[in-house]
């Protein structure tokens, strides 16, 4: 990759080896200036902004019905309105299948994606056909885009018969996570769902990521309850908190020990950036050391009409609902969306330095401030050493 301009600084020529970045030089010189093998591709940067490539680290890539012709909304409101509607309808429309989630993940290469935590269904009625195929849509992709598995309990832990057992199978095939819903105003019984997941945790020695969508008071509770689990059960640097409103609503005392408590044990959050609650205190999150990435959620679904795949545009709708203007503060949510994130999908580098994963994007933009608010389209992006996605910008 000839002249392009890591997180805005000087450009420089990235040779690629495999899947894995070789060596970064100023560009022109050296051995990534000198002519390539004859059996080298080159893809010239034309000196645009290069970044690590974009972590969506909380998708639903096996709901949508992307693809298919248009669904309108229907069903009722609220968490269990759509967990009905979307029982109902589903198999109609032919979900989960390969077929939709291939589409799900192109929309997310297209916008910059290789590498995401994705959220998928585990019920009684789809037993584990949804992880099947999540695995197989990925497996096309030849290793160039990687997914890891959260087996989501979308209908419930407990008040659902034999979604336990399919949770626990999940977690013994290879699950990289198990997730769990709202314990208080889905299953009705918080110790009892908690206990009941946090048990798969440390029998399989996967993850924890939970919706917890409950707000205020009753979120808090839930949060603590998680925060003495981890402790107790020795899985601290393994739970992820997704949504996770109440952290926003609570008393400034109360969310800072709450924090405190999770930054100890490496508790994590996860978020969409929902634009009618307040945004999740980034400030204050980084402080307690407590980690944050972005997601999309699900995209053309049964829950809703919207979504694009395009894990910036969430960053980018997260940083204006907070009225974050300044360049530190901008510049810190595109780490949080990029470098920050490869933590959430399992990499212990993921940046544009030799030895990280060969995962970039391209974009036509000054520095990494301009991209986030601008969103502009990705010019190119590669996934482990392979290009994905090019297309021509508008300055030719």
């Amino acid at each position: 990759m000839r002249n392009v301009r890591p997180w805005g600084g000087p450009a420089v020529d990235v040779v690629l080896d495999g899947d894995r970045i070789a060596a970064l030089e100023p560009a022109g010189s050296g051995p990534a200036g000198s002519e390539p093998p004859a059996d080298s591709a080159v893809l010239d940067g034309r000196g645009l902004l290069a970044l690590p490539s974009i972590v969506n680290a909380h998708a639903h890539v096996d709901k949508s019905w992307m693809g298919l012709p248009w669904q309108p909304y229907g069903g009722e409101g609220g968490t269990d309105g759509r967990i009905r509607h979307e029982r109902a309808r589903r198999d109609e429309l032919g979900i989960p299948s390969v077929e939709r989630t291939a589409a799900v993940l192109d929309a997310h290469v297209r916008h910059g994606t290789t590498a995401l935590r994705t959220h998928v269904d585990v019920d009684t009625g789809i037993g584990l056909r949804g992880i099947e195929a999540v695995r197989e849509a990925v497996a096309a992709y030849e290793g160039a885009v990687e997914a890891t598995i959260v087996a989501f309990p979308q209908d419930g832990v407990l008040r659902r018969p034999g979604v336990l057992a399919l949770l626990d199978r999940a977690g013994a095939e290879g699950a990289e996570h198990i997730g769990g819903l709202d314990p208080a105003s889905i299953d009705r019984d918080p110790v009892g769902q908690l206990d009941a997941i946090f048990d798969l945790v440390a029998r399989h020695g996967c993850g924890l990521d939970i919706h917890l969508h409950d707000a205020a008071e009753l979120g808090a509770f839930q949060l603590e309850l998680i925060v003495e689990r981890t402790q107790r059960l020795g899985v601290a640097g393994r739970v992820n908190i997704a949504h996770g409103f109440a952290i926003a609503q609570l008393p400034d005392a109360r969310r800072h020990d709450l924090l405190q408590a999770m930054g100890e044990l490496g508790i994590t959050m996860t978020t969409v950036a929902p634009l009618r609650l307040p945004q999740l205190p980034m400030a204050e999150l980084d402080a307690a050391g407590v980690g944050l990435a972005f997601g999309t959620d699900g995209i053309r679904d049964l829950w809703s009409p919207y979504g694009t795949g395009d894990t910036l545009g969430i960053a980018w709708q997260f940083a204006r609902a907070s009225s974050i203007v300044r360049d530190d503060d901008l510049a810190r949510v595109v780490e949080l969306a990029t470098r920050d994130a490869g933590a959430f999908v399992g990499r212990a580098v993921h940046d544009l330095v030799p030895g990280a994963r060969a995962d970039l994007v391209l974009l036509d933009a000054e520095h990494a401030m301009d991209a986030l608010v601008r969103v502009p389209p990705r010019l190119a992006v590669v996934g482990g050493g392979r290009l994905l996605h090019e297309a021509v910008s508008s300055s030719g």
